[in-house]
């Protein structure tokens, strides 16, 4: 069976920096990553540019724990606690507040990084935003109730990070396992990349899938060419 879904990279500019979620919809409609906290209102408004109701949301994907990709989840599901929220099994304590994010813990946070934080946004680290996975990602499998729509496990960047592959128009939603700039892809950024080795194994497992537009949560859509990039990303 033949699911049609409509795709389109949100680019949302949260002054500092732009970053790309992807709405995916027909009669349901999925936000894959939810930004930073404070975007609930940006979502609203994204959508309604779409023609998509905003009361037809019916899933949230998430790629993995950061926080500039959970961070309004709780505002979207306080709206509608209805929604079903994916992530992966590995991701989920870190998402639902069991542990700290693990970016955020021992030896992974640096005097220098933690330096680096904006004072605004150092209160969302302290105290991170969470709520309830209801549903787990499964690397090869189809998300759950969303025909068309495969779970790729991209770990590396963190240890439960999914990438996601929409069959019918052969995209690649990334998450951060990808990067890109000026319309070519890049490797996974080695600065906030926990395991960069484990990182660039999993760009090798993108080679088995036929892709023609990468959407990257930071630097937006690459079209073209994605086997011979991605081939020389793990060559390098």
């Amino acid at each position: 069976m033949t699911v049609n879904w409509n795709l389109r990279a949100l680019e949302i500019n949260l002054g500092g920096f732009t970053i790309f979620p992807t709405l995916i919809w027909n009669e349901k409609t999925i936000l894959v990553d939810t930004g930073m906290p404070g975007l609930l209102p940006v979502f609203k408004n994204e959508m309604s540019k779409l023609d998509v109701p905003f009361e037809r949301l019916s899933a949230i994907i998430l790629t993995h724990q950061d926080l500039d990709h959970i961070g309004s989840l709780p505002e979207l599901t306080t709206v509608n606690p209805n929604l079903s929220v994916f992530a992966h099994e590995v991701e989920k304590p870190y998402i639902e507040g069991e542990l700290p994010l693990i970016k955020m813990n021992g030896e992974n946070m640096t005097a220098e990084k933690w330096a680096a934080i904006p004072d605004a946004l150092k209160p969302f680290y302290e105290n991170p935003p969470s709520a309830k996975v209801t549903n787990t990602l499964e690397d090869g499998a189809e998300v759950e109730g969303f025909p068309g729509i495969e779970v790729i496990a991209t770990p590396g960047h963190t240890p439960g990070h999914a990438s996601l592959y929409v069959k019918q128009t052969k995209t690649l939603i990334a998450g951060d396992a990808l990067t890109c700039s000026d319309g070519n892809l890049l490797g996974p950024a080695p600065q906030h990349t926990l395991n960069m080795d484990e990182a660039l194994a999993s760009v090798a497992k993108l080679l088995n899938y036929d892709i023609e537009t990468v959407i990257c949560y930071h630097g937006g859509i690459v079209s073209g060419k994605i086997l011979q990039q991605l081939t020389e990303i793990i060559g390098k």
